[in-house]
Order: C-alpha cells, then structure tokens, then sequence
C-alpha cells in the first residue's frame, strides 16, 4: 500500500510540475509573443483555466506528501519526503502571497479596463512563477530519490 502511495504521489507532483514548467517556458513564451490584445486576452484566459485547477492540485499534492510523510516515517528517505512537502508547503504559501493576487486580477482584464501597469503586473507574475517552478521541482527531484 505504501508503494502505491509513494508512486501516485510522485506522479501527481511530477504531473503538476510539468504543467507549471509548460506554463513558464512554453506558454508564456508563445503568448509573450502576440500582439498585445491577443496577448492579454490568452494571459487571462489561461488565468481562469489554471486557477480554478492549479490550487487543488496543490493542496492535493501536499496532503499526499504528508500521508507519505507519516505513513513512511520508518523509511530510510523519510526525511527527503518530509523536506519535500515543506517545499510544496511553501510553494502554496508563495502563491497565496504573491502569485494569486495578481492572477485575480489578470483574469479579469480585457483589453478595454486592464491596467497601464498590466505588462509589468504579467512580468511580476513569471518572475514569482520561475522562482515556485524551482522550488517544487526541489520537492518533486526529492520524492524521486526517496523513492530509491
């Protein structure tokens, strides 16, 4: 039972992972790219799309860590697990405190009431989003060895 745990868990992680790597070095490259209506339009729209998933797929991801934490506590990679789900815990606390704010804004703008500053806003976001991209593929590269 612990090894299917310890696999959906690393699967779960490893999926949103790519998902969020897909976001900063595909995504928003390609609409980084169009034309500014266009541009802003697409930010938006992919802000209510991964919105309205991201945060329980999050949250989903860090109670599977802690039943791994708990239930595997007497394994010998234990502690990876548990420096893995502190990783993912700050990783929703960074995006509580910094990425959420500005993605509830974003996804209401069109392009007749966004912002003068919605470049920079946008900007911001993928600044704070490389950072928390970093930090639950540290957590996901940590379930993976604890795996072994």
């Amino acid at each position: 039972m612990l090894n299917t745990l310890e696999v959906v868990t690393t699967v779960v992680v490893g999926v949103m992972v790519g998902v969020e790597f897909s976001v900063a070095f595909v995504m928003n490259p390609i609409l980084n790219a169009l034309p500014e209506d266009s541009r802003q339009l697409g930010q938006a729209h992919g802000g209510r799309m991964l919105g309205a998933v991201m945060p329980v797929w999050y949250i989903g991801s860090l109670a599977l860590v802690a039943v791994w934490a708990v239930a595997g506590r007497h394994d010998s990679g234990a502690g990876l697990v548990v420096i893995a789900g502190a990783l993912l815990a700050l990783s929703v606390v960074m995006s509580i405190l910094l990425l959420v704010p500005i993605n509830n804004r974003n996804k209401t703008w069109t392009p007749e009431n966004r912002p003068a500053d919605w470049k920079q806003q946008l900007r911001r976001w993928e600044r704070f989003h490389y950072v928390r991209v970093a930090v639950i593929i540290a957590a996901f590269a940590l379930l993976v060895v604890a795996l072994v």
